[in-house]
């Protein structure tokens, strides 16, 4: 050793460093500790960079230093920050937008959420070429964020749990057809109301779960479009805002018709106004075929009010495939286990099966899930464009750290009551 530090010189540490993280990763990987990977970082910030005082509660011995240039002292800050960042926002976790109306008025349009990502295990990255800090489209410039010269199979490390029911989840939209990688898709941020081996059903806008009325936590708010009728005056929008808080909908045909959306505490406090005289929910007749349901099939008369069953595929069951059910799992098979994981004839040939022998026996690679928003009348989900793959899912939605109304004055736009609160 003695004669190997002699050798070296001053890179021996550097040379033992990487020796050690190589043994390191390599036990790492033999027992599966995925998380333990993270720790040749921290020894090597304590050997070398030094960029955080983990003795903190020692008085730190100064040691002579090479003086910096100050452009040379900004790159390393810069640098440090950046990377630091790029860590914590793709294996711990990130910010996040809420966009839509989508999750109104249990997540609302300005919320500004932090997403785990250590919920259900941290997604290691599809596309690792990519500029910092950036989703799928440069800043300013536009074009792409990320490069698709290097791209790695799906894996994710383990998590604190996983999905369950209720849960609010970001995730990439599957649906998506602009041909970006998996973990560029667009974020989308719904409630898992189905998770592997569920059964769905919705049944006059009442949605049923594994044959019972879903479960509605605390905090949930569902809204649903109603036609509300006045006589004599009208309905002051300042008010309806204001007071209780009904942000969406305007004038129906007639001058004293409305169309609303409503919570259940909002049609109620309408009822009690002297110059309502009906409120009736619109929702779609059973037996009705929408095209724009999924799966688009006018053999499924389904409508966004009244949709299945159907049940969620679980990683490792099996289905028997035919004419008549082909075309709800025909994305699964296509896209989403075939095409996404570079086999581009796997639909085709269980078409071949099953024109031949009537029937094919396909057995599921991933977990799906059902993915709802809980303003059911202005949520484009689950009912549109289907299932959502497990390699899709990005984390938990845990709290609002900010919230901003677009429609207040002053220190209202901050919707204070909404600090800091816990997703629900």
């Amino acid at each position: 050793m003695k004669k190997l530090k002699e050798i070296l010189g001053t890179s021996f540490k550097v040379v033992m460093f990487i020796i050690a993280t190589i043994l390191w990763s390599i036990f790492v990987y033999t027992i599966g500790g995925e998380w333990l990977y993270f720790v040749p970082l921290i020894a090597g910030d304590v050997l070398f960079w030094e960029t955080i005082s983990w003795q903190f509660w020692k008085k730190k011995k100064k040691k002579p230093k090479k003086k910096k240039s100050e452009v040379r002292s900004w790159i390393d800050a810069i640098g440090f920050a950046v990377i630091a960042a790029t860590i914590l926002r793709t294996f711990l976790i990130e910010a996040y937008t809420i966009p839509t109306s989508s999750m109104e008025k249990s997540m609302l349009i300005g919320d500004f959420l932090f997403v785990s990502k250590t919920a259900y295990g941290p997604r290691v990255p599809m596309t690792p070429i990519a500029f910092p800090l950036v989703h799928h489209t440069m800043p300013i410039v536009g074009g792409k964020s990320y490069s698709e010269s290097i791209k790695l199979p799906y894996h994710r490390m383990k998590g604190l749990g996983n999905i369950k029911r209720n849960d609010c989840v970001v995730f990439n939209w599957p649906a998506e057809t602009l041909g970006r990688p998996i973990d560029k898709k667009e974020n989308y941020v719904k409630r898992c109301v189905g998770i592997p081996g569920d059964k769905i059903e919705i049944i006059e806008a009442q949605l049923i779960v594994n044959d019972a009325p879903q479960e509605e936590p605390e905090g949930m708010k569902k809204q649903w479009h109603y036609d509300v009728s006045t006589q004599g005056t009208g309905l002051n929008p300042n008010i309806l805002y204001e007071k209780y808080d009904i942000t969406e909908g305007g004038y129906g045909r007639n001058r004293n018709e409305y169309n609303l959306t409503l919570t259940n505490e909002g049609r109620d406090a309408l009822k009690n106004f002297p110059n309502v005289t009906a409120i009736k929910k619109r929702t779609e007749k059973p037996g009705i075929y929408a095209e724009y349901i999924f799966p688009h099939d006018e053999n499924l008369k389904w409508n966004v009010d009244n949709y299945g069953p159907i049940t969620i595929p679980a990683a490792g069951t099996t289905i028997k495939l035919t004419t008549e059910n082909l075309s709800i799992y025909k994305d699964i098979i296509k896209r989403y286990e075939g095409e996404e994981m570079g086999d581009n004839e796997k639909f085709k040939n269980i078409e071949s099966i099953i024109s031949e022998k009537g029937s094919c026996d396909y057995e599921f690679k991933m977990n799906y899930y059902w993915m709802m928003g809980d303003n059911r009348h202005n949520s484009a989900d689950s009912r549109f464009w289907g299932f959502v793959p497990e390699n899709h899912i990005v984390g938990k939605a845990l709290f609002q750290w900010m919230s901003w109304d677009k429609n207040a004055k002053g220190l209202k736009k901050v919707r204070w009551n909404r600090l800091f609160r816990s997703v629900k």
